[in-house]
């Protein structure tokens, strides 16, 4: 199953990623909306949707006459600002599979979740960089939030999901990178590497807006392929 980001939110992440990453820095000129949209095989229209998205995040001045302003916006915080997966140049477009989600018993082993709520939502995605498979994700989030996850309402963007339908904003997370076999439930997934090969492991705790864990997972990931990047504010 797949939550496919319409292309005008392809073009807002990947622009978003190279404000982030200083490619493009404040007081930088967008080019020309129809040269732009040109270069990037897309309507105007399509283009303008994805720059009103940057606009919203406060990353884009838009003026009428003066063109499109990259501003310093607030790419210090947030799920933006959270460690992520990058190509080892660099950069990379970022797509997600979602593989599965269901509503679990938490296991015993499961680290605390911040609530005494029984169940966790469990999802598991296959993670692409400009469409290379580079790395398989196992989460869970508590159920304490109200709302349901169904595949279908689950975007790429899964921050952005859980605060559309569960109301939940993901104020921070912790990182710890390592390495770990890669699991069963892998097979076929990451070519060229089969289940218990050992992989990089990036495992992080996620926290809400009042400091309460909300959300664990594990990711394993090629490193031939992607490397985990943090950049501080």
């Amino acid at each position: 199953m797949r939550g496919a980001l319409p292309t005008y939110l392809r073009i807002a992440e990947r622009l978003t990623r190279e404000i982030v990453a200083g490619r493009l820095r404040p007081g930088d000129r967008l080019p020309p909306e129809r040269r732009m949209a040109a270069d990037l095989g897309v309507t105007v229209t399509t283009l303008r949707k994805a720059l009103a998205v940057l606009t919203e995040r406060g990353l884009l001045d838009r003026r009428q006459g003066s063109g499109n302003t990259i501003t310093a916006g607030d790419t210090g915080r947030g799920v933006y600002a959270l460690f992520r997966l990058e190509r080892p140049e660099g950069g990379g477009l970022p797509t997600a599979d979602l593989l599965s989600v269901s509503l679990e018993d938490k296991p015993a082993d499961l680290p605390d979740l911040g609530s005494a709520v029984p169940q966790a939502w469990h999802m598991r995605r296959l993670r692409h960089l400009d469409g290379v498979p580079v790395a398989v994700e196992d989460i869970w989030l508590d159920a304490r939030f109200p709302g349901r996850l169904a595949p279908e309402m689950i975007s790429e963007l899964l921050y952005r999901s859980y605060r559309e339908l569960l109301g939940l904003t993901i104020a921070r997370a912790e990182d710890r990178l390592g390495a770990g076999p890669l699991p069963d439930w892998a097979t076929g997934l990451l070519p060229g590497h089969a289940p218990g090969r050992v992989m990089a492991l990036a495992r992080r705790r996620a926290f809400d807006a009042d400091g309460r864990p909300a959300e664990v997972s594990s990711t394993w990931f090629d490193p031939d392929r992607a490397t985990y990047v943090a950049r501080l504010p």
